[in-house]
């Protein structure tokens, strides 16, 4: 299949469609292409895996926020096959097409996953299934049926807070949480230069299933960082005073930063309130070995109450028309 592709067209919806109406469209066209109507059409059998691909995405809220955010080429390159049908409920479908039952659908999904049976990808079991139709159990249904009762537990995705130079440097965390009514200790390193949003999967860590099997868990990483400081994407943002005098003469400050310590900034000659000032990649990492940057948005700040002396100056300036 293309990389690159517009699931509502291939199923013929629009982009406002509600999920009954994805869900409609979707039985409908895979009816349409039925195994058993089309039995070694290579046209259908590719029409077939088109459809499924559409509706594994656009019927899983978060996979289809994000094929509309990102759109079709960039969502494609962000996930794979096995991303895309993973926690794909293939039951549906095949007591539609009479194959084994609820437990034979979830069998497939274990197959796809990790190959028993021999079957390594959803074309894979695609193949198979217009190659020998949906009539009878050829040798690859026999083998899933016998995987049924061994499949694994649900994956658990947790929040996971990190300040910025955990983020950045890499870190370990000891975590406790309960894994479908199992309370799991573990630690966790992660690696450095992790973006915000990115998951780390931590494997056998999920909800336990049949047969002892076990799912992932997938920590999804959150910035955490000073109440001084607001997130802007990549880019951290914190207010600085300064004094009416700096502001006219300029001057030096120090900015604190949300990795810790400080830096000194050059504060040039009239500065009007709002300026920022940049101070390059003390942002959050990106992921790829870049981060953004911190912005110093510089306040006046100007004195509720003076002293005799501060109010005789403050006129004399007034009186040089300043």
């Amino acid at each position: 299949m293309e990389n690159a592709k517009d699931y509502y067209k291939v199923l013929g919806v629009s982009k406002t469609a509600t999920p009954d109406e994805i869900k409609k469209a979707f039985r409908r066209l895979a009816m349409k292409y039925h195994p058993d109507k089309n039995k070694g059409d290579r046209a259908a059998e590719e029409r077939f895996k088109e459809i499924n691909e559409a509706y594994a995405v656009l019927s899983d809220p978060e996979k289809k926020k994000q094929y509309d955010t990102f759109g079709s080429s960039e969502f494609n390159r962000r996930y794979t096959q096995e991303d895309i049908f993973r926690n794909f409920d293939f039951g549906d479908i095949f007591q539609e097409f009479g194959i084994g039952g609820k437990g034979g659908a979830r069998a497939w999904r274990v197959s796809f996953g990790g190959r028993p049976g021999g079957v390594g990808s959803f074309d894979d079991l695609i193949s198979q299934i217009f190659s020998q139709g949906t009539g009878g159990v050829g040798e690859g249904y026999e083998k899933a049926d016998r995987f049924a009762s061994a499949r694994p537990g649900e994956d658990i995705t947790l929040e996971i807070p990190l300040s910025p130079r955990e983020m950045s440097e890499g870190c370990e965390k000891r975590l406790a949480f309960d894994a479908g009514g199992l309370e799991e200790r573990i630690s966790v390193k992660i690696p450095p230069g992790v973006g915000p949003g990115k998951k780390i999967r931590v494997a056998g860590k999920g909800g336990v299933g049949a047969g002892g099997i076990r799912g992932d868990l997938y920590l999804v990483v959150r910035p955490q960082v000073d109440s001084r400081f607001r997130v802007n994407g990549l880019d951290l943002e914190i207010d600085q005073p300064i004094s009416f005098s700096s502001a006219c003469l300029g001057g030096e400050i120090e900015v604190p930063t949300a990795f810790g310590g400080s830096v000194r900034l050059k504060i040039p000659p009239g500065t009007g309130p709002g300026k920022k000032l940049r101070i390059k990649g003390k942002g959050l990492p990106d992921g790829k070995g870049g981060s953004g940057n911190q912005y110093v948005r510089l306040m006046v700040d100007v004195p509720k109450r003076l002293t005799v002396a501060q109010k005789e100056l403050v006129l004399k300036l007034q009186n040089e028309g300043l």
